[in-house]
């Protein structure tokens, strides 16, 4: 059996140098967990080996020893920080938010309570209401677009101190849910802000028909609710880094979250999922091998595939994967990704993130390409909150990183070295 191995153009290590996970972690003598935690660190580097099992190279691991405990990125090209978090951790079996399994979280709870759970700490049996403020957003903008316009809006209307990190919580991610209009149904501007009552439905049942045309049932609410537990957080992604940032200034809740909204907004970020699901149409309609192909030919990155984290299919794909297959009149659909996942998998040796998974429940449940990234961004704010929580518990304004100037000397400068 022909094995495919990944190569950084930048260090590609001997062969003979590579040893296993579970052998580096006794030679450190740290658990091989926390060898995993390394890697996602980019304190070391990992490999592709037999299977499913990753190497590493020997004499990083010995540098590494020799040094003690790292506290920073090996890696050049990274931003060296480490920060202490309490909030999320991701290892070999997962996510977890404070020490519960996302996955099993996905299967059994509402995302109103992860993100209880998320800005607490606890895990309630039930979550409050959810009441936020209405206003639509004119004609013609996209989802997440009309997310952040509604964000900036609730921003602007905000209180800039006296604020509770779970109030603020409820109150933005019910607005941004119910200031969505329907599909289909015109966007009429209703300013300012009017405070609504109390409404008992879940942000998944709220959510649904600002995302589908499709009548909504159970099945199809609650993959809905899967998909929003498991985007509620992913640790340091970069829009939660920038939150942190924005929050160090000791920019109030709401203005952090625009910050974030505002990465996410990146084609590698949230919009990761459009070209997913460009590929998973153009797949039902050609096959897959040639939608892959037609990719490949035009030298463009395979979207909603490989994760720097995840050596492996991403854990939260697979988890809203299983519940996109439970759908009715799927398989269809389905047939046509796990072809491109072979595909792709025999081609590059990479498998599904939860971009993929995503797009594919984005076509199943008839809902937008720009779908994906408005699910994001209303789950993630629940995880941004609580970073934000966090970071202001530490000393303000502690992102300064150093820069290099490369740039040229000044003419004075210069005719003055003359």
């Amino acid at each position: 059996m022909l094995h495919h191995r990944k190569v950084n153009i930048d260090y590609d290590p001997p062969v003979s140098t590579l040893i296993s996970v579970g052998e580096a972690a006794r030679q450190m003598g740290v658990k091989v967990e926390t060898l995993y935690a390394y890697v996602s660190r980019g304190v070391l580097e990992s490999y592709p080996g037999d299977g499913r099992a990753r190497l590493v190279d020997a004499r990083a691991v010995d540098a590494l020893a020799r040094r003690g405990r790292p506290r920073q990125s090996s890696r050049d090209t990274s931003l060296n920080l480490l920060i202490e978090t309490r909030i999320t951790s991701i290892s070999t079996d997962g996510v977890r938010y404070r020490g519960h399994v996302s996955s099993d979280l996905a299967r059994t709870c509402s995302f109103e309570q992860v993100a209880e759970l998320l800005w607490t700490g606890s895990l309630p049996h039930r979550s409050p209401p959810w009441n936020g403020s209405v206003m639509a957003t004119g004609l013609g903008h996209d989802l997440p677009t009309a997310i952040r316009l509604i964000a900036a809006h609730v921003a602007a209307a905000a209180p800039s101190a006296g604020f509770d990190i779970a109030v603020a919580g409820r109150a933005m991610i019910a607005s941004m849910t119910d200031s969505l209009a329907l599909v289909g149904s015109a966007k009429v501007v209703r300013l300012p802000l009017v405070d609504q009552p109390p409404v008992s439905r879940s942000i998944a049942a709220r959510l649904w028909g600002k995302l589908s045309v499709r009548p909504p049932t159970q099945k199809l609410v609650s993959t809905l609710n899967t998909a929003l537990v498991l985007l509620a957080d992913h640790d340091l992604a970069t829009s939660t880094l920038g939150v942190r940032v924005a929050a160090s200034t000791r920019a109030n809740p709401y203005a952090s979250v625009t910050a974030g909204l505002s990465i996410l907004s990146g084609s590698l970020h949230g919009g990761a999922s459009r070209p997913a699901r460009a590929l998973i149409d153009d797949a039902l309609t050609s096959g897959a091998s040639r939608a892959v192909s037609t990719l490949v030919k035009r030298g463009e990155r395979m979207p909603g595939f490989g994760h720097t984290i995840y050596p492996a299919l991403d854990p939260r794909a697979a988890v809203l994967l299983e519940r996109v297959a439970e759908l009715p009149g799927s398989g269809r659909a389905i047939a046509a990704a796990d072809s491109i996942r072979v595909d792709v998998l025999r081609r590059f040796d990479r498998h599904a993130n939860i971009d993929f998974a995503m797009a594919l429940f984005t076509h199943v449940a008839g809902m937008s390409a720009d779908a994906a990234e408005a699910m994001m961004a209303v789950a993630r704010t629940a995880g941004w909150l609580a970073h934000a929580l966090e970071e202001y518990q530490q000393p303000p304004l502690r992102f300064r990183p150093r820069s290099l100037y490369t740039g040229t000397k000044s003419a004075a400068s210069a005719h003055r070295s003359n």
